[in-house]
């Protein structure tokens, strides 16, 4: 249980040091560190497809044989 909360909080901080590099700090008046990891997955997802017209559902995805 303490590797999958470790590898949790992993991701988080990644994505939380993502969305820094992107001048998001906060959201709904909350800090990126009060998220949970799909909440922030969510608020990067919409900032990667703001920046690429090919992203999000739906899109051709390239697959590598």
């Amino acid at each position: 249980m303490a590797i999958l909360k470790e590898t949790v909080e992993k991701r988080k901080n990644e994505i939380i040091r993502k969305l820094i590099a992107c001048n998001m700090y906060k959201k709904d008046g909350k800090h990126l560190f009060e998220l949970s990891l799909p909440e922030l997955e969510h608020e990067y997802f919409k900032i990667q497809s703001k920046g690429h017209p090919h992203t999000g559902y739906g899109s051709i995805r390239w697959k590598n044989f």
